[in-house]
């Protein structure tokens, strides 16, 4: 696959993967669309797509508005004409024990995480299928794959996207349209520092393990890459991804792993 011309659609684009992928389609002459609740960031991330290529159409957006999806997207193909690649990269992560989760903040998760992305999905879907062709890639996490101290409403709802995905995969295979999953490890972004606590403040630091991790800039080319490939789904990281494969093929020797990690 080319991406020259293709319309990508990049959300939770104003740091980050997200801001990583908006650099690469740029660099690829690809009409980048970006998305994010922040606007000024979007701004600073559009200007310097413009040195690099052409500046990104703008388009704010925040994911638990769900109700508003049907006509953002219908803005969008009024300007761009068509959606080639949704790019759902827009989420928040977590850190707090499940037993002092309060109920409120699991719905959130879900609600941002899983029916943000789906309530755009859905509402791009229909002009994809018109077109007869289309590309969803979503970006989840390794916790998508198993389940994580910290994590729990995390995980469940990074769980819930891929038996979306799946089916929508199996659902549309022969009206052109194409899923890729992407499994990302310990990524250095500041997932970490606005991953939301048990009160549901921003954790405001970074782990050690993300702080080494691999840079935005790796991870998303290794996404473009996969996009470009019609990967169904893809894991990437470092020596962390090796526990999805231990989960698959030796669960009780991750279950020991999962069990003594600090």
């Amino acid at each position: 696959m080319t991406f020259e011309n293709k319309v990508v659609w990049i959300t939770g684009a104003s740091s980050g993967i997200g801001e990583a992928l908006a650099y690469i389609f740029t660099r690829k002459k690809a009409q980048v669309i970006i998305s994010a609740r922040r606007e000024n960031e979007l701004q600073r991330v559009s200007q310097s797509c413009a040195a690099i290529y052409a500046p990104c159409y703008i388009v704010p957006l925040d994911l638990t508005e769900t109700d508003k999806a049907p006509a953002i997207v219908a803005a969008v193909i009024a300007k761009m004409g068509r959606i080639d690649i949704l790019i759902n990269n827009g989420g928040i992560s977590q850190r707090s024990l499940t037993k002092n989760t309060p109920l409120a903040l699991d719905r959130k998760f879900m609600e941002v995480n899983y029916f943000g992305t789906i309530a755009l999905t859905k509402a791009v879907l229909p002009y994809m299928l018109a077109q007869k062709s289309g590309h969803f890639a979503t970006i989840s996490s390794v916790t998508g794959i198993f389940g994580f101290h910290y994590r729990s409403a995390y995980a469940a709802s990074k769980h819930a996207l891929k038996g979306f995905f799946e089916t929508l995969l199996i659902e549309t295979k022969c009206e052109g349209i194409k899923v890729t999953m992407v499994y990302p490890g310990l990524i250095k972004t500041n997932v970490t520092k606005n991953a939301l606590t048990k009160d549901g403040l921003a954790y405001g630091k970074m782990d050690e393990q993300h702080a080494q991790g691999m840079s935005p800039a790796v991870c998303a080319q290794k996404i473009a890459q996969a996009i470009a490939a019609n990967k169904r789904e893809v894991y990437i990281g470092g020596k962390e991804v090796f526990l999805v494969y231990l989960k698959r093929y030796l669960p009780n020797l991750f279950y020991w792993v999962a069990n003594r990690v600090k």
